[in-house]
């Protein structure tokens, strides 16, 4: 009975790393880089971390302009790479064409979905977060105004502001949501002196808090608000840190949690294609509280925010989805 056992111990073993060896993790990250703080800097850490749990090298690489994503998925899938996560809705183009080519290869993409039977697209619930921290923010807010600045002006991002809108107004349904969206190209994540520009904008408006949904832009929004003695919220990665006691918390977007879940699906054999929504109950979102902010955020903001994820979480409260109906409540 006992070399039985070890048997099966050594083949259970043996078939794990059989798994293991079968998985050749890449990750292309978008515009803007792994060290972004924000976005992409999560999928890295994500890649980091899975690395550091199982001993299996991740490969990765930073496009510089959007000719390379079609270029970097190819290379990735003809060297072998598997399962190659896409980071933003911005390779949705280039996956699409490259898939299907390599129909034994897995692909994932967060942000955006893609139709092709070996494509995973991991997709978040972000109005979900936004209304969450848009009820800290009316809760913090002086002035009975509020800001937000968006990137590309694309559905994704009027899905962050509408949710926002909708946290502020459960507090305070007079309160004023100033909104702002810095372009209509892919330039608009990579421009912080633009970002600064149209937060300082909507200080001057009256919003003493401001959310930024834009990527490497909202750097200059976080700058701004901490420059005029105001608040910011901000996106993606724990950005309280950036601007210690002028950053009223984080909307954590969970890449890095996506990015390590889709990793160990492929180990593990339980992968699967389609769209995987990720939101409040799964943990795919958070708001964030530590030693930077903590001072900012008093037990009653506390615990009308943590009401606010259990009422989504368990759906007592539905978060109006823009991309789903673009007429957004008042």
């Amino acid at each position: 009975m006992r070399a039985q056992t070890l048997l099966a111990v050594a083949a259970a073993f043996c078939a794990a790393a059989a798994r293991a060896e079968n998985i050749k993790p890449a990750i292309v990250y978008d515009l803007g880089g792994k060290f972004d703080k924000s976005f992409n800097e999560g999928a890295f850490r994500g890649g980091q971390k899975f690395t550091a749990d199982t001993g299996i090298a991740v490969r990765d690489f930073e496009i510089q302009n959007d000719a390379q994503r079609e270029q970097a998925l190819r290379r990735f899938a003809r060297d072998g790479n598997t399962p190659i996560m896409a980071v933003g809705f911005g390779h949705a183009s280039a996956l699409a064409k490259v898939a299907p080519d390599f129909p034994k290869t897995r692909f994932a993409i967060v942000d955006v979905a893609v139709d092709q039977p070996n494509v995973k697209s991991i997709v978040f619930r972000e109005h979900e977060g936004a209304y969450v921290v848009g009820v800290l923010a009316a809760m913090a807010s002086k002035t009975g105004e509020v800001g937000f600045v968006g990137g590309m002006d694309i559905p994704l991002i009027r899905k962050y502001a509408c949710g926002y809108r909708q946290g502020v107004h459960s507090v305070d349904p007079a309160m004023q949501v100033i909104e702002n969206m810095t372009g209509v190209t892919g330039a608009a994540w990579a421009d912080p002196v633009k970002g600064g520009e149209l937060a300082r904008a909507q200080i001057d408006r009256g919003a003493d808090v401001v959310l930024q949904a834009a990527g490497g832009t909202g750097l200059g929004v976080l700058r701004a608000a901490a420059d005029a003695g105001k608040l910011a919220i901000g996106t993606d990665a724990n950005q309280n840190g950036l601007y210690p006691g002028h950053v009223l918390t984080s909307l954590l977007k969970r890449v890095d949690a996506a990015i390590i879940r889709g990793f160990e699906a492929a180990r593990d054999d339980t992968w699967r294609d389609g769209i995987e929504s990720l939101g409040l109950k799964e943990g795919g979102l958070a708001w964030a509280l530590d030693d930077n902010n903590a001072a900012l955020v008093t037990p009653a903001m506390k615990d009308a925010a943590d009401k606010a994820v259990a009422a989504i979480a368990s759906g007592a409260v539905v978060v109006h989805d823009y991309t789903s109906d673009s007429q957004c409540p008042p």
